[in-house]
């Protein structure tokens, strides 16, 4: 006798809390995702595993997804015993490095991410810190801010136009390509410092490529867009912040970890230099910290990507990556593990 009952559909445990959720996923893109998955709501990242343990064993045999965001455990052994059919990771931010260990991939378990969504909303973050800084926002917003004499406020050094401005790029990453688009289109000169880029690639984008030493020596702004790999820790140190012109600026939306924050403080203490930044090596960042009083200084709290829109990218990136996979096995932003070491 032929057995006429369906096969039970896949599911996807989807380990974001319910406010992150809801800027994620529009109506349509979660609609979309539980018609490939049924759909398991883990509200609290944090409680993955318990969680899990609490899974109907016949449900949690039929999950082959899993949905993460930050606040997630790391994926080791103990946990993913606890999903024996899992085949995919889909992280709703960037890097997967916090998440992912040996044994995800030694499952053959795949990874992908939604890096792209936040690449725009991070260059545009970038772009605009670099006019604030040729324009001096910071330090005219300071100064009134906290009661200067109109004069004195008056007096911030000069300002310039982007507009046939050189601007250094250190890494023509996903963001900082969507940045280089940005400033070329506002005029600015563009030059580039990333190992990883060939002359052709330079280019194809329109840009110099240059020594890193070269490009902070005659950038009117320098912006970092680097990955974070051994290699690139406090890429930017005291040597390199002394190399900047005087009155030059320095834009970070990438990660504290590629900037020696001690040195700069010390630099921007001098007033020689101004900084726009949106990481820190301590968040939040302590309410005593120097940072917080220096008037030549931009501050954003680690929110660059967090737009409406690049959330709702972010969310249909993942969920277009999770019916794709299901239905025919391809991912467009998959995640190897060859390639983990050389990502943001």
């Amino acid at each position: 006798m032929t057995d006429l009952t369906p096969p039970a559909r896949p599911a996807a445990v989807v380990g974001v809390a319910p406010w992150l959720r809801d800027q994620l996923f529009a109506p349509e893109t979660w609609a979309a995702l539980g018609d490939a998955a049924e759909t398991v709501l883990v509200d609290e990242p944090g409680g993955l595993a318990a969680a899990l343990d609490a899974l109907d064993s016949a449900l949690a045999a039929r999950v082959e997804v899993l949905v993460i965001s930050w606040g997630t455990p790391r994926l080791d052994a103990a946990l993913l015993d606890r999903l024996p059919a899992l085949r995919l990771l889909a992280h709703t931010g960037a890097s997967v490095k916090p998440f992912v260990s040996p044994e995800l991939f030694d499952r053959g378990v795949r990874v992908t991410q939604a890096g792209q969504g936040m690449a725009r909303p991070v260059a545009e973050v970038s772009v605009t810190f670099a006019l604030a800084l040729l324009h001096r926002i910071p330090r005219f917003h300071n100064a009134l801010h906290d009661g200067a004499a109109w004069a004195e406020a008056e007096d911030a050094g000069p300002q310039h136009e982007i507009a046939g401005t050189r601007v250094g790029v250190i890494g023509a990453s996903r963001t900082g390509r969507a940045a280089i688009a940005m400033l070329q289109a506002l005029g600015a000169e563009v030059v580039v410092a990333d190992p990883t880029l060939t002359a052709a690639d330079a280019d194809a984008l329109g840009v110099a490529l240059l020594p890193l030493d070269d490009l902070l020596a005659t950038s009117r702004v320098t912006m970092i867009h680097a990955p974070t790999l051994p290699e690139t820790h406090h890429l930017v140190g005291a040597r390199e912040l002394a190399l900047m012109p005087d009155g030059s600026g320095l834009v970070n939306t990438a990660r504290s970890w590629l900037v020696d924050e001690g040195a700069l403080v010390r630099e921007l203490a001098t007033g020689r230099l101004d900084a726009a930044l949106d990481v820190y090596d301590d968040e939040p960042l302590p309410a005593d910290h120097p940072l917080r009083r220096l008037p030549n200084v931009l501050l954003t709290p680690h929110h660059a990507a967090a737009t409406v829109q690049g959330r709702l990218r972010q969310g249909a990136v993942v969920a277009g990556e999770v019916r794709r996979f299901l239905a025919d096995g391809t991912l467009e932003h998959e995640v190897r593990r060859e390639s983990l070491d050389t990502i943001a």
